[in-house]
């Protein structure tokens, strides 16, 4: 007998135990057209949904601005003076002049906190106290010739990722204002966040300042706050990294220190790392306004720096050191 011969089991019936069942090849093909198409279906209405709540949260964004800013320019009425405390008049007492050496003057190290100049006791403007009743947390405006006109809130670095104005959710989410700044006295420097939107919204055009063509074009930054008015010449344009081992690491900390050693350390900083050179004097006394987005990397960020403009100051002068710059 051979080995594995089963009796009684011919070889015909041996073949047909070996024989499976399988799908003729053009069905099989078509079960698998039929399986890709759904899940390319998916994807296609996965991303449709996608670019829909991403539109609808665009327009939503434009429409809450749109409504902002007819309410920020509407005429107002002329401001009722509120009442201010009358200083308490001192007696004056009669002094003999002495004879004393006069004090070496030591240097100033620390800057000091200073009132609003003519507005010392922080009153609130009638433009933002109409904005205000939309949102308390609205303590500013933007505005930037032909790129944003938009409110500026704060509350916390988290909050408004997400949400517009009025608290509402929305990718754009909205420009704030760094939490740790206190503006019940003038800051010296003021940090302003927002999105870099490919759509161009929030910060999404700050890239425009890239191009030194547009940057001579548009060198001016408007920022008024609740208590103040503020005009700003730009002297940097740069991208900076968080991560302290990279080269153009910018320590943010100092940049919003009361030190002046430090203040000049990072506004040399911001000096070294723009884009292009412009000629405008940055001292660590000059209020400074820092806009500020995210780029690709997740540890950078584009930087857009500025600074008051001077009360011996005129814009035709800055400008023509503005159109004076070059790239590095």
């Amino acid at each position: 007998m051979q080995r594995g011969h089963i009796p009684g089991q011919n070889h015909t019936s041996r073949k047909k135990q070996r024989k499976y069942t399988y799908l003729p090849t053009e069905q099989k093909r078509r079960w698998q057209m039929l399986a890709c198409a759904i899940v390319l279906g998916c994807v296609l209405i996965f991303s449709a949904w996608q670019l829909i709540a991403y539109a609808v949260d665009y327009f939503a964004a434009q429409n809450a601005s749109k409504e902002l800013r007819e309410l920020y320019y509407a005429e107002t009425e002329a401001p009722t003076d509120a009442p201010t405390p009358s200083p308490t008049a001192e007696p004056t007492a009669t002094l003999e002049p002495q004879a004393t050496a006069s004090p070496t003057p030591t240097p100033l190290t620390q800057l000091e906190a200073l009132r609003y100049p003519g507005n010392p006791y922080a009153t609130i403007s009638s433009r933002f106290q109409k904005l205000r009743r939309q949102n308390s947390d609205i303590i500013g405006w933007l505005s930037i010739p032909d790129m944003l006109e938009e409110a500026v809130v704060q509350r916390d670095n988290a909050y408004y990722l997400r949400r517009d104005y009025r608290g509402y959710h929305n990718v754009n989410g909205a420009l704030f204002l760094d939490e740790s700044i206190d503006l019940h006295t003038r800051p010296y420097t003021l940090l302003v966040y927002g999105h870099n939107m490919k759509t161009g919204a929030m910060f999404g055009n700050l890239r425009n300042y890239e191009k030194i063509s547009y940057y001579r074009k548009n060198p001016f930054i408007t920022f008024d706050t609740m208590y103040e008015d503020g005009r700003y010449v730009i002297f940097s344009v740069a991208e900076l990294s968080l991560n302290a081992r990279d080269h153009n690491f910018m320590n943010f900390t100092k940049i919003s220190s009361d030190s002046i050693a430090w203040r000049k350390e990072a506004i040399s900083e911001l000096v070294n790392n723009s884009v292009f050179y412009v000629g405008i004097d940055v001292q660590p006394q000059d209020q400074l306004l820092l806009l500020i987005t995210c780029v690709d990397d997740e540890e950078e960020r584009r930087i857009v720096a500025a600074r008051r403009i001077r009360d011996d100051e005129t814009e035709e002068a800055l400008q023509r050191k503005v159109d004076q710059s070059y790239k590095w």
